[in-house]
């Protein structure tokens, strides 16, 4: 979808809700996945992303269109439903590593089971946030301008606080390893 037909379909969806159905089936999928690997059972992740969207549907109206897909306040409503979600089940937060996630974190095409395992246990010592930015640029490869507009900071700012949370991701690991 170019962003000019994405830009008319949020306008035209502030007046008439049914014009954001193209918009959701768009990005149903995407979000599912993003939500599913942070939560890991299917339907608590389809309920989260059915109030993602529901709350986006409501909120549509509010939203203003700063040059970034309309993904990313997706993501931003669905990482504050993922926290809610936690915040009220009171269950542990999974990390969910795809070799493509690995791969893209330890620099190299086939890492072994054991770093593996041991980039998997690295991941348990970074905070939320920390954990976020990682998330986002390693397994979701979000450009640093989109990860600024998602967590509401600058991109220079996502890009430093991602490139320091890497130098202690790989500190950890380095200790545990």
């Amino acid at each position: 979808m170019e962003p000019d037909k994405e830009k008319q379909q949020i306008e035209d969806s502030k007046t008439d809700p049914k014009c954001f159905e193209p918009l959701y089936i768009k990005y149903y999928e995407q979000i599912l996945r993003f939500v599913y690997k942070r939560i890991e059972g299917l339907d608590d992740s389809r309920e989260v992303t059915a109030i993602v969207f529901t709350k986006a549907l409501t909120n549509i109206s509010k939203y203003t269109h700063m040059g970034f897909p309309l993904s990313s306040w997706l993501y931003r409503i669905a990482i504050n439903e993922i926290n809610l979600f936690y915040r009220h089940t009171k269950k542990t937060r999974i990390i969910s590593l795809d070799m493509k996630a690995v791969a893209n974190i330890a620099e190299e095409e086939n890492p072994g089971a054991e770093r593996i395992v041991t980039l998997k246990k690295s991941l348990t010592y970074l905070s939320e946030e920390e954990l976020l930015l990682i998330e986002l640029r390693y397994f979701e490869e979000r450009p640093f301008a989109e990860i600024g507009e998602i967590l509401a900071i600058t991109e220079n700012n996502a890009k430093v606080k991602t490139y320091r949370v890497l130098k202690k991701l790989r500190e950890v690991y380095a200790r545990i390893d």
